[in-house]
């Protein structure tokens, strides 16, 4: 026979199930906070605002963007990594800024293992354009121009650490070739220079450069990826030009602070994918030059794994430090 005390134990256990399990059920009670590392504007704040709207709906709470810019987006990461681990606070992570920063800061208030995958959003290609001035239509032409006049090729990026910074020195690696990098404080300021011929070359993601393409003023001359993208779909991929390890992809994703309770996280990604399903969410992704991109979070998982052993290397051969 049990004891009272086993039987009150057992009852006890009981009632804190039962009370415990409505409220995990009732999850969420009030508004979510996603956090963008980033200003308004552009690819890592319109995936952020193309989860925010399905996620809104399916939930029945409103999700709220919170740009929180700085620090080669380590203000927004450090914030996310130290709060409240109970699903309502929420980081919009771009891909360089999660698996390359721990190889580029020596000091950081988060680590990868801060953040539980929610899920992935979207992946942003980037495209290659020139000023018409440099004599290369294509991405061996650019290699042989590059060992030819070594170090006297400009090429810009949006800030150290970012794709285009990376990415152009991988690039570099690849092809063993000397360029020197022109750091500016986004896309804009950098486009400008590229336009102005004071840098001759800028990986970015099309949408920034279409107008400027198609008006004769930039030449594309690249997509560093395997698929061709609509926006320009004359111009052919790395993987056609015979440069098969020159991807580059930018992925925008949604992580919540580690520990989070794995019912709000299973309740989060099902109603990320189920908004991400709807046509008219990939298509208003399209619109913006993004494509829908849904990972679970044990898939997510795995890339980030991937995707930091991979740049890692990248950034540690380059010698990329950021202070």
């Amino acid at each position: 026979m049990r004891s009272f005390a086993t039987l009150a134990a057992g009852a006890l256990a009981g009632l804190a199930f039962s009370v415990a399990a409505p409220a995990q059920d009732s999850y969420p009670t009030h508004p979510i906070t996603i956090v963008v590392p980033v200003p308004p504007g552009g690819i890592v704040d319109m995936a952020a605002r193309l989860a925010s709207e399905p996620l809104t709906t399916a939930l029945g709470q409103p999700v709220v963007i919170d740009n929180r810019t700085g620090a080669s987006g380590n203000i927004a990461y450090g914030m996310v990594a130290h709060a409240q681990p109970d699903g309502y606070t929420l980081l919009a992570s771009y891909s360089m800024y999660h698996v390359g920063n721990p190889s580029m800061f020596s000091a950081l208030r988060w680590k990868k293992e801060s953040f539980t995958p929610v899920g992935m959003v979207a992946v942003a290609p980037h495209v290659v354009v020139v000023h018409p001035s440099l004599p290369v239509h294509n991405l061996k032409e650019l290699a042989e121009y590059a060992r030819a006049n070594p170090g006297e090729l400009n090429y810009a990026s949006q800030g150290s650490g970012s794709v285009p910074h990376v990415g152009t020195e991988l690039f570099k690696q690849l092809t063993k070739t000397e360029m020197t990098h022109v750091p500016y404080k986004g896309s804009g300021p950098a486009i400008q220079d590229v336009l102005s011929g004071r840098v001759q070359l800028f990986i970015t993601t099309p949408p920034s450069v279409m107008g400027h393409v198609q008006q004769g003023k930039l030449r594309a001359i690249a997509v560093a990826g395997r698929e061709r993208h609509p926006m320009i779909p004359d111009v052919p991929t790395s993987a056609e030009q015979g440069f098969e390890g020159f991807e580059l992809d930018a992925w925008v994703s949604l992580f919540a602070p580690a520990g989070t309770p794995d019912a709000a996280i299973r309740k989060l990604s099902a109603a990320l994918k189920a908004g991400l399903d709807k046509p008219a969410t990939v298509q208003k992704a399209a619109g913006a030059g993004v494509q829908v991109r849904y990972q679970s979070p044990e898939e997510l998982g795995r890339t980030v794994e991937t995707d930091t052993a991979y740049w890692s290397k990248v950034i540690t051969s380059a010698g990329i430090v950021a202070n």
